[in-house]
């Protein structure tokens, strides 16, 4: 296979001419948060996150609770894909597409109705009939594909446009889980949230192939992370194969080899970025061993197919390990350069990091050593959850309300 070093330069943080030229000639104006899309998802994400883990740990304590449109279990796992990582990973391509173009995403009013749709939703689903619910929640991906697609294509961006057709299949799923959660399709609901996370997973995928290898070239001198074409072909394709074959309920025999190679892959992927040269600079670490999560995910996956281990600890591998790992990572690095603060993280930081570390070992892998566990191990991984986004909400919510301190837009 052909192998070729990352490149020097990080697919976000830095713009072409086209986007330096645009940035300089727009001023800054209005309130700083509805300047760029990643200030006020990212801080709505943190909120939600820092709150809605403890409310679902009450939840299954048996504490009373306002009225809720779906049962508890449902209302988790849909509010943690379609409310929190998406907000996420929303605030993340409104930003990146600016610097992928050169052209401004949304700002001012739009951003903030858009946010103010995504927020509707989470409301509502304790406020409001069902069906206004599903509406509100239902209307805000559609929005945010459309709003990046017309940039992407003004700008004639191909390459990127296929992230917008992952956002548009996450508005699918989406519509899929309300008409099963209503009961309108003869399917489990766990199904189409299943595919949201796939879809998740994918999108990680995509853009951690990108950033993780140029973040670490950049940040560690030396470091020659590979990125082999074949590999970054063969990897996306099993995956997608792989995630098909579980959310289809393909037979056990072929979804397990499915999934097994694409945690192969996915393995020898994270191995040729040479994930030990991150040691000692954590906001590059918490990136790699959140992606090395991934591998694991689908080889739990794989061993469910024949229940040598609950299917949870896959989802959860997927969904605590990876997703919200890089979560955080990719917050406190991209937040950071997009308020024009260094790229080191502090103490608090690190300490998040661990936390959302050990988060995912105890909801993953507890469990599975020790299953008389399971319960404290659950809600061992809510306390850990919750301090880590607690701290980065504390750390942040000043730098995403505030202009960036080097006076530039965004």
């Amino acid at each position: 296979m052909r192998s070729t070093t990352a490149s020097a330069k990080s697919p976000m943080s830095t713009a072409s001419t086209a986007s330096s030229v645009h940035r300089a000639a727009v001023p800054s104006r209005g309130w700083p948060l509805w300047r760029l899309g990643f200030r006020p998802f990212y801080l709505g994400a943190l909120l939600f996150g820092a709150l809605a883990v403890p409310l679902w740990i009450g939840l299954l304590a048996g504490h009373a609770v306002p009225r809720m449109v779906l049962p508890p279990l449902l209302w988790h796992a849909h509010e943690m894909l379609f409310g929190f990582a998406a907000a996420v990973i929303c605030g993340f391509l409104l930003t990146a597409v600016r610097a992928w173009t050169g052209l401004a995403t949304l700002r001012g009013a739009p951003l903030a109705a858009l946010a103010a749709l995504w927020l509707a939703a989470r409301v509502a689903a304790f406020a409001a009939p069902y069906p206004v619910y599903a509406v509100l929640d239902e209307l805000f991906l559609p929005c945010v594909a459309v709003a990046l697609a017309t940039v992407l294509v003004r700008a004639r961006n191909w390459r990127n446009l296929p992230l917008v057709g992952l956002i548009v299949l996450l508005a699918v799923a989406n519509a899929a889980f309300h008409l099963a959660a209503r009961g309108d399709v003869a399917i489990s609901p766990l199904r189409p949230l299943f595919a949201a996370l796939a879809l998740i997973v994918m999108i990680e995928t995509v853009i951690a192939g990108r950033v993780v290898p140029a973040f670490t070239a950049n940040a560690v001198a030396g470091s020659k992370p590979r990125r082999w074409r074949a590999l970054e072909i063969a990897t996306p394709l099993a995956s997608v194969l792989g995630l098909c074959a579980w959310v289809f309920e393909a037979p056990p025999r072929l979804a397990s080899v499915l999934l097994a190679l694409a945690a192969a892959l996915h393995l020898a992927r994270w191995l040729a970025w040479r994930p030990w040269v991150s040691r000692g600079r954590p906001i590059l670490w918490i990136l790699h061993l959140s992606y090395g999560w991934i591998p694991l995910g689908f080889a739990l996956l794989a061993a469910a197919q024949f229940a040598w281990v609950a299917e949870s600890a896959g989802v959860h591998a997927f969904a605590v390990g990876a997703t919200a790992g890089l979560i955080v990572g990719m917050i406190t690095r991209t937040a950071r350069g997009h308020t024009g603060r260094a790229l080191q993280a502090s103490p608090a930081e690190v300490v998040a990091y661990g936390a959302i570390v050990v988060a995912a070992l105890l909801r993953v892998l507890l469990p599975l050593a020790a299953p008389g566990w399971a319960d404290a191990a659950r809600n061992g991984a809510a306390v850990a959850w919750t301090l880590a986004f607690a701290i980065v909400l504390v750390v942040f919510t000043p730098w995403l309300l505030a202009a960036r301190a080097d006076g530039k837009d965004g």
